[in-house]
This record gives C-alpha cells, sequence and structure tokens, in this order.
C-alpha cells in the first residue's frame, strides 16, 4: 500500500512538471488558440446548432432573455429532475418557476425537439460604468437540430414571446381604471387612475343559463384568437358588447367575468366627467390593448337623443379648463361657444370611428336599464355586436345560486333530508318564473338565511317566491278591473254628454227663433220710421 501511495504522488508530481513546462513554453494566447481552433472542429462535425441569449444588450435589458425566463417558467415546472429557482414578481398573483444555473430542459415545437441550458458564470473585474453592471454573467443557451432550423427560428421565438407576454399579464394583478374629474392627469402623466381589480365573479358563479354562457365564452375566445382573422378580413380587433336588463340581473358581474376570462384590465368611462368629443378621443388613445371599456347605465349618463344640440338661449362665460395633456383648453373660449358636453356623433366616433383602432384586442361594453331609450345608430353591428338581455332569474340560474351560497347540487339519494331539498327544489322551479325575481334578490335571500341549513333556506326563498308571484297576479288583476271600470265609466260620461246635447238642442231652437222675430220686427219698425221721415 506504502508503494502505491509513493508512485501516486510521484505521478502527480510529473503531471505538474510537465503543466508547468507547457505553460512556459506555450503562452496563455497561443493555448486559447488551439481551444478555439478545437472547438470550431467540434462544432463543424456536431449535429446541433447553438444559440446564446444574453441578460444583457450592451447596457440594456435583453426582452428576449426575460421572455424565455418567463416562458421556461410554465415548461419547465412540471419537469422531473429539473433543479427550480422559485420567485413572484413585484404585483404579481402568482408563483413563477425558472431553471436554476446549469441545469437544463427539453422542450418541443412544432414536432422538433429544443434544449434550453441556463448558464451562470461570473462577471471578471469592469471598470468604471455609470450604470452598474450585475456580478454575474447569466444567459440561456438554445440547442437544435441543424435540419429542424429552418423550421424553428424564426417561429419558435415568436411563439416564446407570445406565451411569455400571455403569462406575463396573466400572473399580474388586473387593474381597475377610472377616468380623473375634469381630465387632469396622475403621476405618471395618465388621466385614468387606478386600483387593483379583485372582483371574484367568473362564469362559473355567474347566475346565468349554462348554454347562453357557453355562447357568450366562445365568442370572446375567438375574439382573443381572432387577430388573423382581423387583419384578413380588415377589420379592426375590437368588439362591442350590450347588456341590457332590469336592475339586479348581474350587468356588472357579467363584466368581471369577462375580465377574468381574458385576463383584461378593465377602463370605467364616467361620460359625466369628460368635457368634449376631443377628451373622449384623448382618453380612448390613452388606454391600453387587451383592455375592456365600459360604460355603465349610457343611457343616464349623459342625453344622447340629440345628434344636434339645440342653441342656447343664453351662453355661459367662458371657462379655461385643464385638457388631458396638461395644456389649457380653449375650445369653450371662442365667440359664440356653448357649454362644453360630448354628443353622440363623439359618442359613435369613439366606439366605431377611425379612432377606435388606435390600439388591438380592445372591447367596449355599454350597460343599460331601458334599452329603448338609446339612438338605433348606437346599437347596429360593428358598435355593438352582440346583444345580451340580462333576464330575471331562471330555474337553471337559480340552481347555480344555490350551488354558491348554500353548496347544494342535487344529488338522487334516497335519505330523507335529500328528498326534502328536492321536493322544495320542484317548488322553486315552479315558482321562480312566475315570481320575476331578479339574481341580487335570491342572493341576498340565501344570504341571510344560510346559517339555518340548506332545507330551511330553499323553503324561506320558496315562500319568497310564493309571495312575490302572488303580488304580482293580484297586481295585474287590479289593473285589469281599473281598466275596464275605467272603460265602464267614459261609457257612462259619454251618455250623460248626449243627454245633455239633446235636452239643450229644442231650447237653442226657440232661442234662436226668438232672435229671428226680434230681427224682423226690428226691420218693420226702421222702414214705418223711414216712411214717416218721407
Amino acid at each position: 500500500m506504502k508503494e502505491y501511495w509513493t508512485a501516486l504522488a510521484s505521478l502527480m508530481g510529473a503531471f505538474a512538471f510537465l503543466q508547468g513546462v507547457l505553460h512556459t513554453v506555450f503562452p496563455a494566447e497561443l493555448r486559447a488558440a488551439v481551444a478555439r481552433l478545437l472547438g470550431r472542429l467540434t462544432r463543424a462535425f456536431s449535429p446541433y446548432c447553438y444559440f446564446d441569449v444574453t441578460e444583457m444588450d450592451g447596457m440594456s435589458t435583453n426582452e428576449i432573455y426575460d421572455a424565455v425566463q418567463l416562458y421556461l417558467s410554465s415548461t419547465a415546472a412540471p419537469a422531473s429532475g429539473a433543479r427550480l429557482s422559485l420567485s413572484r414578481p413585484l404585483n404579481a398573483s402568482s408563483f413563477t418557476f425558472g431553471l436554476a444555473a446549469s441545469d437544463r430542459v427539453v422542450d418541443t415545437f412544432a414536432g422538433a425537439a429544443v434544449t434550453w441550458e441556463h448558464v451562470v458564470a461570473p462577471r471578471q473585474g469592469q471598470g468604471f460604468s455609470w450604470r452598474p453592471l450585475p456580478e454575474e454573467k447569466r444567459r440561456f443557451t438554445l440547442r437544435i437540430r441543424r435540419g429542424d432550423r429552418d423550421k424553428l427560428l424564426p417561429a419558435y421565438l415568436d411563439h416564446i414571446l407570445a406565451a411569455a407576454a400571455d403569462i406575463k399579464r396573466r400572473s399580474q394583478d388586473r387593474l381597475l381604471y377610472t377616468n380623473s374629474r375634469g381630465g387632469a392627469m396622475d403621476s405618471r402623466g395618465l388621466p385614468w387612475d387606478p386600483v387593483p381589480f379583485k372582483h371574484p365573479s367568473t362564469f362559473d358563479t355567474l347566475a346565468m343559463d349554462p348554454a347562453r354562457k357557453a355562447a357568450i365564452k366562445a365568442d370572446l375566445r375567438d375574439f382573443a384568437d381572432g387577430s388573423a382573422f382581423y387583419e384578413r378580413t380588415g377589420r379592426a380587433w375590437k368588439r362591442g358588447y350590450l347588456l341590457y336588463g332590469p336592475p339586479g340581473t348581474g350587468k356588472s358581474s357579467m363584466i368581471a367575468a369577462m375580465a377574468n376570462f381574458l385576463g383584461y384590465d378593465v377602463y370605467d368611462l364616467e361620460l359625466t366627467e369628460v368635457g368634449s368629443n376631443a377628451e373622449l378621443r384623448k382618453l380612448l388613445m390613452k388606454t391600453t390593448s387587451k383592455s375592456i371599456i365600459v360604460i355603465e347605465d349610457i343611457d343616464c349618463s349623459v342625453d344622447l337623443t340629440n345628434r344636434a344640440p339645440a342653441p342656447a338661449a343664453v351662453a355661459p362665460a367662458p371657462r379655461l379648463r385643464p385638457a388631458i395633456d396638461g395644456a389649457i383648453d380653449h375650445q369653450d373660449c371662442g365667440a359664440g361657444a356653448a357649454r362644453s358636453t360630448i354628443t353622440l356623433s363623439g359618442l359613435l366616433n369613439f366606439t366605431d370611428g377611425l379612432w377606435s383602432c388606435c390600439g388591438a384586442e380592445r372591447i367596449f361594453v355599454f350597460t343599460t336599464n331601458h334599452v329603448e331609450k338609446l339612438d338605433p345608430a348606437l346599437l347596429r353591428s360593428g358598435r355593438m355586436d352582440m346583444h345580451i338581455f340580462m333576464s330575471y332569474c331562471s330555474f337553471p340560474a337559480l340552481k347555480i345560486l344555490l350551488k354558491n351560497y348554500l353548496g347544494y347540487e342535487p344529488q338522487g339519494d334516497d335519505d330523507d333530508d335529500e328528498e326534502e331539498a328536492a321536493a322544495v327544489l320542484r317548488g322553486l322551479e315552479e315558482w321562480v318564473d312566475a315570481a320575476e325575481i331578479t339574481p341580487a334578490d335570491v342572493s341576498e335571500v340565501l344570504i341571510k338565511n344560510r346559517r339555518s341549513g340548506t332545507a330551511e333556506a330553499m323553503r324561506e326563498l320558496l315562500g319568497v317566491l310564493k309571495a312575490r308571484a302572488e303580488k304580482r297576479r293580484g297586481g295585474a288583476a287590479a289593473a285589469a278591473g281599473k281598466e275596464g271600470g275605467g272603460g265602464r265609466k267614459e261609457d257612462e260620461e259619454e251618455e250623460e254628454e248626449e243627454e245633455k246635447r239633446a235636452l239643450e238642442s229644442p231650447k237653442d231652437g226657440k232661442e234662436q227663433a226668438g232672435v229671428d222675430s226680434r230681427g224682423d220686427g226690428q226691420d218693420e219698425a226702421e222702414a214705418e220710421e223711414a216712411k214717416k221721415q218721407a
């Protein structure tokens, strides 16, 4: 054993001596040139080609590096055997995974396999710089087969950029914007004030017939995936939805469900805070793509019934007001200028004019309780493409509310509680249409009685439905009786009028005869007086 260690030490000493001789005889530049030559020979005969995506592109961040990092966060998460780094970006609602240093992950695109490797190396000493660089040099190395190069590039990189943008939008918290009063700008120079959008409404919890929800979701999905379609047909990538129906039928919940389904931000436009058509256009220009622009209760916001405003009797005094871009708006200070207001024409151009295509992938949503009050030009296709009637609560919608608030779903079991609940459910199905109750009223009844148990809450709801249905029937009968009584009263008044006219006609004849006789006597007296004078 001693001889073995002695021979090993002698061998290591010989290697150290040879290394020292090589370093002395062959300088570092020559060794580096030989290493590059060997690398080129290896790559020339290799079936693969490599592409490096560095973190820094000069002094700026490489956009493709960030996109690859986000894309691999969804690809590397289910990979087995990969060492992953866990992080959560600012304003993000979910965690993201990433490759650790010197680890690899395999991806597939268009039937071709690709390999990503995350390489991290310490950065050598850097000189003076106004912007300090990271201490480590990071890059992603893409390895693909030479035969797949034309098929993967640049289609694969475009796919990565699109997927990364979608992941970034879905991982970040959505925002709800509202326009500032008088067009004032916030600290970022924007006329919109944002707050986090945390509305929990989804299509699963929305009280609506499942068939109608499926149709709306399919339409939204076709719109979100329709970039090539809109470009091929020459249409602006936008779509309009009109939500109309009685109050409390879920119009605002529908908007929240659409935003959560698509992952879009919401812009709540308050028309009463917009001073002119020009300001309305500027607000539109400051909205982002992949957003929903909402005007709620449009029939109550501003007067849009007249296309041309009536001339004012007395013009108000000119008033200087700040515009969106920070300058003073002088449009109201001209001679004969009326009060600053938006018109129907400005709103039509806002939704379907040239200015409506200044951004892509945007949805316009109008809500109203009285659709008959809106101008037909505002409702035509191209402006409001899909009209959605938010009706009273139907039985399928009622079952969704029972599931949301009470956790009740018909199971078909034979126990007593299930049979009792099933009997009450049949009663609800019988009375819900006659009651004409809104989902908001049903939700309120269930919230008040949710602690009483499922069966008791359902019985209480059944009692409310019966009371409303009987009240509606009683009101309808009273209205019918009132109409019938009013008709009989009108007939009686008409008969009385005819009798009065019949009684007054002889009297009028006599009076007329007396007037005629008096007139004849007066004529004879005048003739006699003329004879005497002659």
